[in-house]
């Protein structure tokens, strides 16, 4: 281990050194020959885990912050976690939190603003305790600010604790203090990769690079370009397309790392920290141009320091505060650029490679920093393994994904009881939104990272392989607690608002899941996720509907035979009988599967048609539903002034009216409908016209009209007649009887003048302009006023 920067409290554990500031890298000998997995940086202390899962502190010990009472200046291990494998530790100005291998965490320091989550009120605590309170959860990672702490369970909840006087826990702005963990709930179902925490500002970052930040901002150390504190989490929308995968923050600002190896930095810039060339605080995410060129993979930030990390050289270099030596320069000087910390570094190639002596040469693995000091952990053997890359994900200490690992993890237990963890970790996946969220993400060009509005950054044909992988030869244990999951807590907890796109993927992967496809699960799974579709905002259903065009044919046809399925089963048990009482649930039921068919038909018709248009019939829709009846029923709707797009597509006697959804109805009941309607036409417009008639024997001022539309025509010029009348004709009279009456011949076979009256009639008509015509099977002549009712129908071309 190499450390430099402030040791006047003894915290880069030197041992008993005269110095108080160590301005460039020195061997801690501590650590020679030992693994490092972590280290966390206080103000004035330090934390350092070990690769055997115990822990050794050093630095000022005034509020408890090293958990033993034995000496300051060199590492001493803290007796009271030897039970305990500890795998990762981060400190707060004056308080610590680790968390051990099966997710729990323990916590001592400081406590006087909360930010041990013990509810305690002691001043201090100098003995690590666990807080019991998160003892149901199991945490991925912790990391704290100044006062206040925050952690990240593997069912991706975030927890926050401590003070809130700069809204640094998220909660709003009401509450000043949080003495115990309290969940973040206004990010519900966002998958978050990492977590982060300023002197007064907390972070979250998803695998797809959104980052959300909140807390202080005097100096614009959300990025939000202002200056306002924020009590809620923020979007970071300027970063959102520039692919962060690690964040870090020092006390007044942060640093973000690329997917590409770039840095952004912002917030307070007074001692150079920015690494911009100037001492200007920046309110906007601004990249370090200086580093351009240079692939890094790992930052961390000082108080107000950073440090960056390229492996293509071995180097690290460092900008900002450079008073008790933390930029490892060799002099105090601050440094308003990156500047290469002094030492002999190597990269792992070169390293890896060396034929001469290596002695004195450095392969960092991992940089770490906090408060004014700074840590490199090294290599000094040849085949040594590569440095870390923040860029890439930890899974142990992420939330939990479906993926290939977890599933051979739960299918190895396919014979005998399931051991009670196993139950619990599928329960508590299957409920989280925000894990079925961070699965199956689209890897390749690592696309997700262009997730948006047009783009959900997902793999479906993954989802679909492991969602059947798992069930299709899960014993019935697993699947019935998957069901249980997503029935129970998953799907009726779906917000109709969610926070962001990323909290949308599970629209698109949940009907892949053949548990959503069994009939048997329709009523308790299907439908509701249904529901959980047609109650989303403007906004967001905008976003799915943008999604569900961009889906391949087969991918959108699965989507939208899902739900015909459910119709179809639907409309089969109406037809073995319903009872009375259940009537109207069974209603709401079809209602539901109905109108996210409509959602989806819209989508088709606007994309151009993704699947054919006849894709949608439902044809055996005439085998359980009277069609005549149906719109018979729809018709009397419209007569009372129902809304049906909004109101209960019901009719007079409880039944819904199919008739609201016509693009479920093939040609052949659509021919029915038509038929229908034209009757129904007919006998209305005989209805207003004895109505009309009626009133013109009380009142003068209104003219008696015929209930037949009549055709007076000439023998000889059947056509010119017939068209002079109908050019006059106004559009109700197009809805009565048909009446022709010939002049000018005698004795006329009336079935031969009628059939050639008609052909002459339609010769003149093809033309599109007037309308479309078609013979019925029984000879009467449907007429379609333009394309558009023609095409619904299902007549299309001549």
């Amino acid at each position: 281990m190499l450390c430099w920067g402030n040791a006047s409290f003894g915290q880069l554990g030197l041992g008993g050194i005269d110095e108080e500031i160590v301005a460039e890298p020195r061997r801690c000998d501590f650590f020679s020959n030992k693994i490092v997995r972590d280290v966390g940086c206080g103000s004035r202390h330090t934390v350092f885990v070990l690769d055997d899962g115990t822990v050794y502190t050093c630095g000022c010990n005034d509020l408890g912050q090293l958990g033993h009472d034995k000496g300051r200046k060199k590492p001493e291990h803290v007796g009271a976690l030897d039970a305990q494998s500890i795998v990762a530790v981060s400190c707060g100005e004056a308080h610590t939190l680790a968390l051990n291998d099966k997710g729990q965490v323990f916590s001592w320091g400081l406590s006087r603003e909360g930010q041990l989550g013990l509810s305690i009120m002691e001043e201090y605590v100098r003995v690590p305790r666990n807080i019991k309170s998160l003892s149901d959860v199991q945490i991925a990672q912790v990391a704290c600010g100044h006062n206040h702490s925050i952690s990240l369970s593997r069912e991706g909840v975030i927890f926050v604790w401590g003070d809130n006087r700069y809204g640094q826990l998220g909660l709003g702005s009401e509450c000043k203090k949080e003495m115990t963990p309290r969940p973040l709930k206004s990010l519900p179902g966002i998958p978050f990769r990492q977590i982060a925490a300023g002197g007064a500002h907390s972070f979250a970052l998803t695998p797809s690079g959104a980052v959300f930040g909140w807390g202080r901002n005097k100096f614009g150390q959300l990025g939000l370009n202002d200056e306002m504190d924020r009590a809620c989490p923020c979007l970071l929308k300027s970063l959102r397309s520039q692919k962060i995968a690690h964040i870090c923050c020092g006390e007044d600002h942060t640093a973000a790392l690329t997917k590409e190896g770039g840095v952004f930095t912002f917030g307070a810039g007074g001692y150079g920290q920015l690494g911009h060339n100037s001492t200007n605080h920046e309110i906007n995410p601004r990249k370090v141009f200086e580093l351009m060129g240079s692939i890094v993979t790992q930052i961390a930030c000082g108080r107000q320091h950073t440090l960056a990390f390229v492996p293509s050289s071995g180097r690290i270099y460092s900008f900002g505060l450079g008073g008790n030596g933390q930029l490892g320069t060799g002099s105090t000087c601050n440094r308003k650029s990156p500047f290469t910390v002094k030492g002999n570094w190597i990269s792992h190639s070169d390293f890896s490679h060396h034929t001469d002596s290596i002695e004195g040469y450095y392969c960092v693995k991992k940089i770490f920093s906090g408060g004014d000091q700074s840590f490199a952990h090294y290599y000094h053997v040849q085949n040594c393994l590569p440095p870390d890359d923040f860029r890439k994900c930890n899974h142990s200490r992420q939330i939990w994904t479906i993926n290939e690992e977890l599933i051979q993890r739960w299918l190895s237990y396919c014979s005998g009881r399931l051991p009670l963890d196993i139950v619990n970790e599928i329960d508590k996946v299957f409920s989280s939104a925000a894990c079925i969220n961070g699965s199956f993400l689209s890897t390749s060009n690592n696309d997700h990272y262009r997730t948006s509005a047009k783009f959900s950054g997902i793999d479906l044909n993954a989802a679909r392989l492991l969602f059947h992988k798992m069930l299709d030869s899960a014993p019935p244990q697993i699947v019935q607690q998957v069901a249980a999951s997503l029935e129970k807590h998953l799907i009726p907890k779906l917000p109709s608002s969610p926070p962001d796109i990323e909290a949308l993927r599970l629209y698109l992967t949940l009907p892949e899941c053949p548990l959503m496809t069994d009939p048997n699960n329709f009523s308790s799974l299907a439908i509701p996720f249904g529901t959980a579709i047609l109650k989303l905002e403007k906004a967001p259903l905008r976003v799915l509907e943008n999604w569900w065009s961009a889906l391949e044919n087969t991918e959108f046809m699965r989507l939208v035979q899902l739900f015909k399925n459910i119709v179809l089963h639907l409309l089969k048990l109406a037809k073995t009988g319903i009872p009375h009482s259940e009537r109207r649930i069974f209603n709401t039921f079809l209602n539901t599967a109905l109108k996210v068919l409509e959602s989806l038909h819209r989508v088709n018709e606007r994309s151009g048609q993704i699947i054919p248009y006849d894709k949608f019939y439902i044809h055996e829709i005439q085998d359980f539903i009277d069609i005549q009846n149906d719109y018979v029923n729809w018709i009397q709707q419209r007569a009372l002034c129902m809304d049906v797009n909004q109101g209960l597509p019901e009719g007079p006697d409880g039944s819904l009216t199919i008739c609201t959804y016509p693009f479920v109805f093939d040609a052949q009941a659509k021919t029915t409908l038509l038929q229908t309607d034209a009757v129904i036409q007919m006998q209305m417009a005989i209805d207003q016209a004895n109505r009309q008639n009626f009133s013109s024997m009380f009142l003068p001022v209104v003219e008696s009209v015929d209930p037949c539309l009549i055709l007076i025509v000439r023998r000889e010029n059947i056509v010119g007649d017939a068209m002079d009348v109908l050019r006059k004709t106004k559009n109700i009279d197009y809805k009565k009887p048909l009446k022709v009456i010939f002049v000018g011949e005698e004795a006329v076979d009336a079935g031969g003048v009628r059939k050639e009256f008609f052909l002459l009639i339609m010769r003149e008509l093809l033309d599109p302009k007037y309308g479309m015509f078609r013979f019925h099977e029984d000879s009467r002549l449907i007429w379609f006023s333009d394309q558009e009712h023609a095409a619904a129908a299902g007549l299309h071309g001549g």
